[in-house]
C-alpha cells in the first residue's frame, strides 16, 4: 500500500511539476500578451511595446547575482535604448514595501516593475531569470542565470541590430 502511494504521489507531483514547466516560454514561442505594472504606476502592454526588443528580468532582493546583473542591464540600457530596447525588471517578492526599492529605482534608467501579468514570464529555475523578446513578438532568449555585458552583446546586439517591422512603423506614425 505505502509503494502505491509513493508511486502515486510521484506522478501527481510529475503531472504538477510538468504542468509548471510548459507553462514557461521558449525560445522561438511567440510571447503571449502581458501587461507590466511598473514601479511609478505605469501599464505597459506588449501591444505598446511591438516594434522594440524587450528584456524582461526577473530578480529577487535577496539575490547576490541580481544585485551584480542590475548595473550591467543599466549600463547596456543607457547606451541602446535609442536602438528600440526596453529593460523592465520584476521583482519576484510582492512583499518588498516600496520604501525598499525606491533607491534601486531611482539609480535605474529604465523602470522596476511590481509584476508581469503573465505567468509565462515567472522564474524559471533559479533567479535571475531573463526573457528577450524580439522586434516581432517572438521570444528568442529564456534562461536563468545573470546577463553580463558579452551576453548581452551576444544576445540582444543582434535583434536591436533587426529593422523595425513596416507594419510597427505605420502604426506607430499613426498614433
Amino acid at each position: 500500500m505505502r509503494m502505491m502511494w509513493k508511486a502515486g504521489a510521484a506522478a501527481v507531483l510529475a503531472m504538477i511539476v510538468g504542468h509548471g514547466a510548459s507553462a514557461h516560454v521558449k525560445p522561438g514561442d511567440t510571447a503571449p500578451k502581458f501587461t507590466i505594472s511598473t514601479f511609478d504606476k505605469q501599464k505597459i502592454s506588449s501591444d505598446q511595446l511591438r516594434g522594440q526588443v524587450v528584456i524582461i528580468n526577473r530578480w529577487a532582493t535577496w539575490c547576490g547575482p541580481c544585485k551584480q546583473e542590475l548595473p550591467e542591464l543599466d549600463a547596456y540600457y543607457r547606451r541602446h535604448a535609442k536602438d528600440g530596447l526596453r529593460i523592465f525588471a520584476a521583482t519576484t517578492e510582492d512583499s518588498v514595501p516600496d520604501y525598499l526599492l525606491k533607491p534601486i529605482s531611482n539609480l535605474l534608467a529604465f523602470p522596476l516593475a511590481h509584476r508581469v501579468s503573465s505567468s509565462a514570464f515567472d522564474i524559471l529555475d533559479a533567479v535571475p531569470t531573463n526573457y528577450v523578446i524580439d522586434r516581432n513578438g517572438v521570444v528568442r532568449y529564456a534562461k536563468a542565470g545573470a546577463f553580463d555585458a558579452e551576453t548581452l552583446d551576444a544576445i540582444v546586439g543582434p535583434l536591436l541590430a533587426e529593422p523595425v517591422p513596416a507594419a510597427t512603423t505605420t502604426v506607430a506614425a499613426i498614433h
